[in-house]
């Protein structure tokens, strides 16, 4: 327990950093960094990484609501659904094998790492996206400034926001690397808007997990506050290093990490088969 409240604020210093070089998707690092450094599983780690991304999603979705790029209503719709299905996805950690989702975890950080480097290579090569696809469901409005809302956007926003809430509840994940793909496929929004109305769905999905955790007792708070502070600290960290360094560097570097760290988490989950 005492070498815990040491590293916990460490490890979250880092989780912290990273998601100030790469966003808030540098989070999902957090549960196997939890898994290898202070030997929890994947169980016990999720809900401690959910309340650093609460913490950190939240500061940027506050920024984001400042500067009036947050789109409140669909990251509320998203959000919703997230709450939804996030207390089923924590239910179920906790009945699962630690094995198995140790597994699925590595899987996640495989597609996760994969899709980054890909994004990341294509923008340093400047290749462009297929530009052949219809219009997504989901319109900026730009005479009023807000999406104009219709059944196949709401229908996209819900599904895309439940499965990040699922996926958040089992895994411990924000669940970005779900929402900020979807909003890029399902509306025109712009890159900012698109981060921002991300972070607050992840702050909102993020923090019921958490609360949902608490009441079920499965919370170590000894390890989630300094861990959770200390990712706080390096997110301003991380925050005021990116505008020195290319970002698509950062993004492929961060995808070899994850790469190499979906590794060792196979390893371990087939090890424990």
């Amino acid at each position: 327990m005492e070498s815990s409240l040491f590293i916990s604020p460490a490890l979250g210093i880092v989780i912290g950093i990273l998601m100030g070089l790469t966003g808030a998707g540098g989070g999902i690092l957090s549960v196997p960094l939890l898994v290898f450094a202070l030997h929890l599983n994947v169980a016990q780690a999720a809900p401690i990484s959910l309340s650093a991304i609460t913490l950190a999603a939240g500061v940027g979705a506050l920024l984001g609501l400042k500067n009036k790029i947050l789109r409140y209503k669909a990251a509320g719709l998203m959000a919703t659904f997230g709450l939804l299905l996030s207390p089923i996805g924590l239910w179920l950690s906790q009945r699962l094998p630690n094995a198995p989702l140790l597994i699925l975890f590595s899987c996640t950080l495989f597609y996760v790492s994969i899709r980054l480097y890909r994004q990341a290579y294509k923008e340093i090569h400047g290749i462009a996206d297929f530009d052949g696809k219809p219009p997504p469901p989901c319109l900026l409005d730009t005479s009023i400034g807000k999406l104009a809302w219709n059944i196949p956007c709401a229908k996209a926003l819900m599904f895309s926001g439940g499965l990040a809430g699922f996926l958040s509840g089992l895994l411990g994940v924000g669940g970005g690397f779900v929402i900020v793909p979807a909003l890029k496929r399902y509306t025109d929004l712009p890159v900012q808007s698109i981060v921002a109305t991300s972070l607050g769905v992840l702050a909102i999905v993020a923090g019921g997990g958490t609360i949902f955790s608490i009441v079920l007792g499965n919370f170590d708070l000894w390890i989630a506050a300094p861990f959770s502070l200390g990712a706080l600290a390096g997110l301003l960290i991380g925050r005021s290093l990116s505008n020195r360094l290319s970002s698509p560097r950062l993004q492929q570097i961060f995808a070899l990490l994850a790469f190499v760290v979906a590794i060792s988490l196979s390893a371990k989950g087939l090890y424990a088969l």
